[in-house]
C-alpha cells in the first residue's frame, strides 16, 4: 500500500516529494527492525540492580547504525536549524506516526525525548561553547540528556511556583538549592548535560523574569555530592530503566568558576520563553507518537479478535466487537487531523501563533489513546495487564502524557480563557442578523 493512503487528503500536498520518502522509510524501518527489535531490547535490560542502570542494550546501537545507513537521523529538527535534515513539522509528525509503534524507534533515530527538546533549544540559543560540548554529541547520539524542571510538592504546570533557586555567591557563581523531579533520562549512564529551570530573581513586579534555565555537565555536578540522584521514580510500577524519570537534590551545588562563563542558557531570566520554545514541537511529537501507539494497539486488538472465541464464535465477528474497532479508528484518525493541522499551523506561522490547535491537540490524543489501549487490555483479558503484550506498558506510557507537558486541566482552562475573551463578538454577530433580518 502506498504511503499516500496513510496520509489524510488534505495534507498530501503539504508533503514535499522528499518528505514521502522519508515517511515511507520510516515506516518501513520500524516495521521490519525496530518492532522486533523491541522484544530483543527489553530482555538486554539488566535485572541486577547493580548493573540495571549502568548498560545500555546492544540492541540499539543497531538500530542506530540502521536508520543512519538510511538517513533516518534527527528528523525532527525542523525547517528553522541548519543542524538537522529540514523536514517541515508536519512531515516529520507523519514520521513520528509510525516511531510511536516500537519503543527502539525514538531512539534508534535520535528522535527522543527529552533529547529533542533539549537540542532545539541548544541549536537556537546555544553559545558556540554550548554547541560544541553537547549540542553536537547529541545530534551524533553519543551522549543523552536530561530537563530538569517539575518540582516536589508543587503545581509545576505553572512555573511560577518553582522554587529551586540559583543564588551568586561573593565569588560569582551560581548556588543551587531545591529538588527537581521526573527529570527523564537522567537515569542514562551516557547522560552527560542538565538543562535546570531555577529561580535566579524574585522580582515580584515582573515574576516571568525570574527564572533562568542553567546548562549543567551532569557528571561533574554528580561527581562533587552536593547534586545527588536520589533515585528513579516509577512510572505505574515501571522504572524505564536505563532511562529513568530521577529524582535530583541540590544541596549547595556551585557552579564552578570554570563551568560559570558558559552555564546559562539564552541568558538570565529568559526562563519562560525557552521553556515555551522548547514544549511546542515538542508537545506536536509526543502527540503524533501517541497516534502511533493507539494504531499499533488496533494492530494488537485485531490480531486477539481473529483467533479469540467467544462462546464459540470468533471476536471479529461480533457486532459489538466491530462497532468499537470502527468507532476507535475513528477517534484515531480525528486525533490525526488534529495533531496534523497543529504541526501544519506552526510551520507557516509559529508556535505561539498555532497555540490554540497544540493545545486541542495536546488534550485529545493521550486521552482518547489511552481508552484505545485500555480497551485493548480488556480485549486480552489478564494476558493484557501483564509483561506478555505490551499493552500494559504502552498504557503506563501514554497516561503520563495527560500530565507531561502540561496537564489536560492547564491546556483546558487556557483554552476556555482564549475563547471566552470571543463572547463579546457573539452578540455582535446576533445583533448583525437581526439588522439583516429587519432589511428583508
Amino acid at each position: 500500500m502506498s504511503i499516500k493512503e496513510d496520509i489524510p487528503a488534505i495534507f498530501l500536498d503539504k508533503v514535499s516529494p522528499r518528505g514521502f520518502e522519508a515517511i515511507q522509510k520510516t515506516k518501513d524501518f520500524v516495521n521490519d527492525y525496530c518492532i522486533p527489535a523491541d522484544e530483543i531490547y527489553f530482555s538486554q535490560i539488566s535485572t541486577d540492580p547493580a548493573r540495571r542502570w549502568k548498560e545500555i542494550p546492544p540492541i540499539i546501537e543497531t538500530l542506530k547504525a540502521k536508520a543512519r545507513e538510511l538517513g533516518l537521523w534527527n528528523m525532527f529538527l525542523s525547517k528553522h536549524y541548519k543542524e538537522g535534515p529540514q523536514y517541515t513539522n508536519l512531515e516529520y509528525g507523519l514520521m513520528a506516526r509510525y516511531l510511536g509503534r516500537a519503543h527502539t524507534a525514538p531512539e534508534a533515530t535520535n528522535t527522543s525525548a527529552p533529547d529533542t527538546g533539549n537540542m532545539e533549544l541548544l541549536a537556537k540559543y546555544g553559545s558556540p561553547y554550548q554547541k560544541q560540548k553537547y549540542l553536537q554529541p547529541l545530534l551524533d547520539g553519543k551522549i543523552r540528556s536530561a530537563f530538569l524542571m517539575t518540582e516536589k510538592g508543587v503545581s509545576s504546570s505553572n512555573a511560577l511556583n518553582m522554587g529551586c533557586t540559583a543564588k551568586k555567591n561573593s565569588r560569582g557563581n551560581y548556588v543551587l538549592n531545591g529538588v527537581k523531579w521526573f527529570a527523564s533520562g537522567a537515569g542514562d549512564p551516557r547522560c552527560a548535560v542538565w538543562l535546570v529551570m531555577c529561580k535566579t530573581d524574585n522580582n515580584a513586579k515582573k515574576p516571568y523574569q525570574n527564572h533562568t534555565v542553567l546548562c549543567l555537565d551532569a557528571k561533574k555536578a554528580l561527581a562533587t555530592g552536593k547534586a545527588k540522584l536520589v533515585r528513579p521514580l516509577h512510572v505505574i510500577g515501571y522504572d524505564d530503566a536505563p532511562h529513568g524519570h530521577c529524582e535530583i537534590q541540590f544541596n549547595d551545588y556551585e557552579v564552578s568558576s570554570e563551568e560559570m562563563p558558559n552555564a546559562v542558557l539564552a541568558g538570565v531570566s529568559r526562563g519562560f520563553e525557552l521553556i515555551q520554545s522548547r514544549l511546542g514541537p515538542g508537545r506536536i511529537h509526543h502527540c503524533m507518537r501517541a497516534i502511533g501507539t493507539g494504531e499499533f494497539a488496533l494492530l494488537k486488538i485485531a490480531h486477539r479478535a481473529n483467533y479469540r472465541l467467544i462462546f464459540g464464535k470468533p471476536m471479529k465477528e461480533r457486532e459489538s466487537f466491530l462497532n468499537k474497532f470502527a468507532q476507535s479508528r475513528i477517534d484515531i484518525n480525528r486525533c490525526l487531523l488534529l495533531v496534523l493541522n497543529a504541526a501544519h499551523k506552526i510551520d507557516i506561522s509559529n508556535a505561539k501563533q498555532a497555540q490554540k490547535e497544540i493545545a486541542m491537540a495536546k488534550i485529545e490524543t493521550p486521552r482518547t489513546i489511552s481508552d484505545i489501549l485500555d480497551w485493548g487490555i480488556q480485549v486480552y483479558g489478564a494476558e493484557g495487564v501483564s509483561q506478555d503484550t505490551e499493552l500494559a506498558r504502552l498504557y503506563a506510557l501514554n497516561r503520563t502524557l495527560r500530565l507531561a507537558d502540561g496537564p489536560d486541566e492547564a491546556h483546558l482552562a487556557q483554552l476556555a480563557r482564549n475563547e471566552a475573551k470571543k463572547f463579546p463578538e457573539v452578540d455582535d454577530f446576533f445583533a448583525h442578523v437581526e439588522q439583516q433580518r429587519s432589511k428583508l
